[in-house]
């Protein structure tokens, strides 16, 4: 058997297919059509004889895969951000780039995503629906069934590995979300990188967040780092950095088209801006959210985004009224909204950045700059309000008096914002910036997690109109819309690997007529088990076992998905959901709930709420499957999910380093201002912090200094059970003799941060103390030769 047929069985036992030998083989003429990718190589045109000169040289001339003057294409993806926020479409947070470009161009009010972060984008990059595609939720929640591996799998191609195939530059810039968690330390594997799955360029970060003060940076497949500089802002970071791409590209390669991907981290949490961006918000919001909605709703039809006969949904029973907070946490929830509106209004203002730059450039009208605002709807994800968003994430119980003492403590409602604070505004402004809609982010259920704004502008092809496009559609819809218009059919094989169906229908057939029937006639939604579909212009959907504004996920233990009770919407007759014809139309529902175990079966969707199953189950969790390491002061930017379990799990920290007089810096940190642990010196002074999510700390210091030397240093974490939220007792030795120790009343269940890192000798980062805020990134001024982690696999 010949090394390709061994290949091919090999393959098979994989369930994949492998492009037969002989058709990659036959050279020019069997694949340049493109269905197979790469194209086959261009044979030589010189004439090889034994002298050189009896030969002849001829420079083979490469074919044009692309037709004349093809686009380029600008996607820009804001997160977490809702239907009723931007100013261009009737909400109250100013959005002049999204209106410049609505100006230009034509925008959408039936567009579609998926409730959550990492599946919208893999849908959007490969076109097809997100389980398929192995991302039936994020990243850091993925679980070993097919549909939630997290893995996009090398049978669905992004359109970044088709594009770049048919010659286009391309490049990612700011949030990915798209790579296993457990797969983005220094030493990869790379392949499921921006740049590996088409992106020339990659500048942001791979998690799902991370602090916009301090953020934790990749550049294609290398770890840097921001600079500590007090006017520094990732979003602009992000922004200079799309320009400057865009300048090289001009510079370098003009003559080929380009695929810029441009997705800043807001408005997902933390947010954070400079204080003259949120201060312009100031007393703008102070009627609360109840009356913004209202408000909104008024404007969004006198705007004619919104069908005049359109009713306002009602505020869930659970869901806490403007009038119930008391007034004393009214200024503090006021101020979070303040932050969120400056956060994507700056966010907003860097995209036009980029904008000015295609204009600057000459290339703005042969350039489709796709402007989709929010890869969900608004998050409900800081439940109560926090200053610390992932207290929620981990289930942590706290109280908003607790919030406001921790904050008071950090400088006050000033504090929100900055680096100092991990701030998420209360449930109910994203209700708010969800109108007309109910619910909110990860609810798949209803329009208020899944119906994002969509802009798309390309002066050369689409004449600018007003009139919303009401066409049903998805996000997977991107991806064959651009290889419609710039002229490309989807590959049926990318590097041998034969391709998955594409899910999405080109919405392309919208561009001239804003009235024309849709042409999707079926979409399925899924998320945490809150689940619908789509057909011929109705919805059946059901809300699914989480409810994300409340703590502490209650009931998920008792959920049994096939008890859940479906509604049933005409949505040509109403726009936001708000008749359930369920009671009046069950034979209808019937059919449509078997169209969704079809539409499931089909894209690996099942079991229904796998996504939840972390959440119950968290010894699942993703995590190194390591239970010692070693490591030394070189160590740097190990990401939490890879990291030792130092705050989750009984420990024992050795250290060897040698300290100055009156030694300083830090020795290990894990986690950032948001919560983590570290140990440092401070003048000598041996120093341990467990920062439970800025509402508590505990600290334990030496009572003198250590003298200078040569010392073993040991940090001993026993936690009193395996149980979530379980106490520790940390004790400091040096030298074999205890010189500290503190208790910690709880401990985090889960993860301090999505982003930060374990780092040796420094941190990096946002800082986990306050101590050493002043003093980041608190450099260790001895020498550390070792650090030894062992994990104590019983509690």
């Amino acid at each position: 058997m010949n090394n390709f047929r061994l290949l091919g069985v090999a393959l098979a036992c994989l369930g994949l297919a492998a492009v037969p030998h002989g058709a990659a083989a036959q050279g020019n003429s069997a694949h340049a059509d493109g269905s197979v990718l790469p194209f086959p190589p261009v044979p030589s045109a010189s004439i090889a004889r034994p002298r050189l000169q009896d030969s002849v040289h001829q420079r083979r001339t490469q074919p044009q895969h692309l037709q004349p003057d093809a686009p380029n294409v600008l996607i820009i993806l804001l997160d977490d951000v809702g239907f009723g926020q931007p100013s261009t479409f009737g909400g109250e947070i100013a959005t002049p780039t999204l209106s410049r470009l609505a100006h230009e161009g034509i925008s959408y009010n039936a567009f579609h995503t998926t409730a959550i972060c990492s599946p919208t984008r893999a849908a959007l990059l490969t076109g097809r629906n997100h389980q398929r595609v192995s991302s039936g939720t994020i990243a850091e929640r993925a679980v070993d069934w097919d549909g939630y591996s997290g893995v996009i799998p090398k049978t669905s191609a992004t359109v970044a590995e088709v594009l770049r195939n048919y010659g286009y530059q391309t490049a990612a810039i700011g949030k990915w979300h798209n790579t296993p968690a457990d797969q983005t330390t220094a030493m990869g594997p790379f392949d499921r990188w921006p740049t590996g799955h088409g992106f020339d360029y990659f500048y942001g970060f791979l998690a799902g967040e991370t602090s916009q003060w301090e953020p934790r940076l990749v550049e294609n497949t290398n770890f840097v780092e921001p600079p500590h500089d007090d006017q520094y802002h990732l979003s602009e970071d992000l922004a200079q950095h799309g320009v400057d791409w865009l300048r090289r590209h001009r510079a370098f390669s003009p003559d080929k088209p380009f695929f810029l991907y441009w997705a800043p981290g807001a408005g997902h949490g933390p947010h954070q801006v400079a204080k003259a961006w949120s201060d312009k918000y100031k007393g703008k919001f102070d009627d609360g959210w109840d009356a913004y909605r209202e408000r909104v709703f008024a404007r969004q039809k006198q705007l004619g985004w919104i069908p005049a006969d359109t009713q306002l949904t009602n505020r869930d029973p659970s869901m806490a009224s403007w009038e119930s907070i008391p007034e004393a946490q009214r200024p503090f929830q006021r101020r979070l909204m303040e932050v969120f509106a400056g956060f994507v209004e700056h966010a907003d203002a860097q995209a036009g950045q980029m904008i000015d730059e295609l204009e600057r450039e000459g290339i703005r009208d042969n350039t489709i700059v796709i402007y989709i605002f929010g890869d969900n709807g608004a998050s409900a994800e800081g439940q109560n309000g926090t200053i610390s968003e992932l207290l929620a994430q981990n289930g942590i119980p706290n109280t908003v008096e607790q919030q406001i003492a921790a904050l008071d403590r950090l400088g006050g409602l000033d504090a929100l914002g900055t680096a100092k604070t991990d701030s998420m505004y209360h449930a109910g402004w994203a209700w708010a910036g969800n109108t007309p809609f109910k619910y909110t982010k990860l609810v798949a259920s209803h329009f208020g997690g899944t119906r994002n704004p969509m802009v798309i502008s390309w002066p050369r092809r689409i004449k600018p109109d007003s009139t919303p496009r009401a066409q049903f559609h998805h996000v997977n819809d991107i991806a064959p819309t651009l290889y419609e218009v710039i002229g490309i059919r989807p590959p049926k094989v990318v590097d041998g690997f034969r391709q998955d169906p594409i899910d999405g229908v080109s919405l392309a057939y919208t561009f001239d007529d804003a009235r024309t029937p849709t042409r999707k006639k079926v979409q399925y939604f899924d998320n945490n088990g809150s689940r619908a579909i789509y057909q011929d212009g109705w919805i059946a959907a059901t809300f699914g076992p989480l409810v994300p504004w409340l703590p502490g996920a209650p009931g998920l233990a008792d959920w049994d998905s096939a008890k859940d009770r479906w509604e049933l919407y005409d949505l040509r007759r109403d726009f936001s959901e708000a008749d359930d014809l369920a009671a009046r139309e069950p034979k209808r529902l019937a059919a449509m709930q078997k169209i969704f175990d079809q539409q499931a079966i089909a894209n690996k969707v099942y079991p229904v709420g796998a996504g939840i199953w972390l959440r119950l189950h968290p010894e699942d969790r993703i995590k190194s499957s390591y239970t010692h390491w070693d490591f030394d002061g070189s160590t740097r930017r190990l990401p939490e999910f890879s990291a030792p379990g130092l705050g989750r799990e009984s420990n024992t920290v050795t250290i060897d380093a040698t300290l100055g007089a009156s030694a300083s810096g830090v020795l290990y940190a894990l986690g950032g201002a948001g919560g983590g642990l570290t140990l440092y010196m401070d003048k000598g002074q041996l120093v341990y912090e467990y920062n439970m999510m800025i509402i508590e700390r505990y600290i334990a210091r030496s009572a003198e200094p250590l003298p200078a030397g040569r010392h073993r240093i040991e940090v001993s974490t026993r936690l009193a059970s395996a149980a979530p939220l379980a106490p520790a007792a940390i004790v400091l030795t040096v030298d074999g003799v205890e010189v500290a120790k503190t208790a910690v009343a709880r401990t985090v269940p889960a993860a301090f941060s999505a982003s930060e890192t374990f780092d040796v000798g420094i941190d990096l980062g946002s800082p986990v103390s306050l101590d050493y805020f002043d003093r980041r990134p608190f450099g260790f001024d001895g020498r550390i030769d070792s650090v030894k982690i062992d994990i104590d696999p019983s509690p």
